[in-house]
């Protein structure tokens, strides 16, 4: 397979398959995962980012375990739409992923997401600056995840008139 479109991801899953969603940063990957249904995601875990091998075999166990079909990669575009260096090495990533799994892989815009989560850390949560720091990436993973799962669940359901 290849890079799909965020819409095109849930037919290319087999049945009972789930989506990963991945905060990909310079240190570590955020990972969150989506239920069969597709309608809701979780954060799972943060992963020390080492060497591109060593990252993929973490994920790759989760994959094994959980059933995964797909990913659902953040893509940091900058502010002004365009695609920087950490877009490139977030599409790198997933042409090293495409080439030891087949798999469908999306994008999803991640702008402002680990903002938009820390925001709701601070001010809902009320969590200390040391346990953010912890969730932080996971819980992004899981804010990018969600966005796409949304973006599929408004596609399928009519919008209800008054």
């Amino acid at each position: 397979m290849a890079i799909c479109k965020p819409t095109e991801i849930k037919d290319k899953l087999a049945k009972g398959q789930a989506v990963l969603g991945l905060d990909l940063g310079t240190k570590t990957i955020g990972v969150a995962i989506s239920d069969i249904s597709l309608i809701i995601a979780s954060p799972m875990l943060t992963i020390a980012r080492k060497k591109f091998t060593q990252d993929y075999a973490a994920l790759e166990k989760i994959m094994a375990e959980r059933q995964v079909g797909g990913l659902v990669i953040g893509l940091p575009v900058e502010m002004n739409g365009l695609e920087g260096p950490r877009a490139q090495s977030a599409r790198s990533f997933a042409d090293e992923v495409l080439k030891r799994r087949d798999m469908p892989i999306s994008f999803w815009d991640e702008r402002l997401s680990t903002a938009a989560v820390q925001r709701m850390l601070t001010d809902e949560a009320d969590m200390s600056r040391k346990r953010r720091a912890e969730v932080v990436d996971k819980a992004a993973a899981a804010y990018i995840l969600q966005g796409l799962l949304d973006s599929l669940h408004r596609e399928l359901t009519p919008i209800a008139r008054a």
